[in-house]
């Protein structure tokens, strides 16, 4: 029994990083199956660690991405402003037409793009990059079905303090570019919303909580999962997306409405 369970603690540090060694000369000693249960928890989060590409291989990723698809980001950089003006200014069917059509097209393209083609090794070694893919080929198919049942229409709260909240998070987003130049990042690695997944998000969601009560719920509540639980986590904390906050501050606010809304019988104000 003892050489078991000094195999299994010896697994647990092969191609391992170095704290893992530790585990051999702390456990070594008559059969203990909750130490052994121990390792094996730890030896699968260095397993994932081990998954995933460093902060330095994830930047040389954003930026050949980026070199790839120039001048893509600028195009739809603005096509993204233009929609957004338009929705603001003049609400109606025309405009809610092309802004759910753009982000169709623009979570597509990160479905299909970004983590299935160009990017894909961002996900190292994991499959990350398929089911990232997947569910933004999901939200893309979202949004084209809303534009034949056009159940979803963009406009400002009546709620003064909702309107200047949705103003202020629709800045933000474009802002993302702008943070990124400050923080010292070349044209290529520039994040955009349209081109890259988390501006793109961040965009999808605040026009969707434009559109609340009136939404799919399905369609929101994916956004809120791509946007909250590991944005913290990863991107901000392991790869030092610090725009990222961005995406992190819409996803709460969202899913601080979806629960004022989930009931059908309050309206928006």
């Amino acid at each position: 029994r003892r050489y078991s369970y000094l195999r299994i603690a010896r697994t647990s540090t092969q191609a391992g990083p170095p704290h893992c060694i530790i585990f051999i000369s702390l456990y070594i000693g008559p059969y203990n199956p909750s130490a052994v249960r121990y390792v094996r928890l730890h030896s699968r989060s260095a397993r994932i660690e081990l998954d995933m590409v460093t902060k330095d291989e994830f930047w040389n990723i954003m930026t050949t991405y980026g070199s790839l698809i120039w001048p893509a980001q600028i195009i739809f950089y603005l096509i993204a402003i233009v929609l957004v003006g338009w929705v603001i200014i003049k609400p109606g069917k025309l405009p809610d037409f092309f802004a759910k059509l753009f982000l169709s097209i623009a979570f597509a393209w990160n479905g299909v793009l970004y983590f299935l083609t160009l990017a894909k090794g961002v996900a190292g070694n994991s499959n990350g990059n398929y089911i990232n893919g997947f569910l933004f080929i999901l939200v893309a198919s979202l949004f084209a079905i809303d534009l034949f049942r056009q159940k979803m229409r963009f406009t400002l709260p009546k709620l003064r303090w909702q309107k200047y909240a949705a103003l202020l998070l629709m800045t933000l987003v474009f802002c993302y570019p702008i943070f990124g130049l400050l923080s010292g990042y070349d044209l290529a690695s520039l994040l955009v919303p349209g081109t890259h997944p988390c501006p793109t998000t961040a965009l999808g969601l605040v026009l969707l909580i434009l559109a609340l009560p009136y939404i799919n719920r399905i369609l929101f509540i994916l956004l809120i999962f791509l946007a909250v639980p590991f944005t913290p986590f990863l991107q901000i904390a392991k790869y030092g997306v610090i725009e990222d906050a961005i995406l992190l501050f819409v996803g709460l606010y969202g899913l601080f409405l979806l629960v004022k809304y989930w009931k059908p019988k309050i309206e928006r104000a």
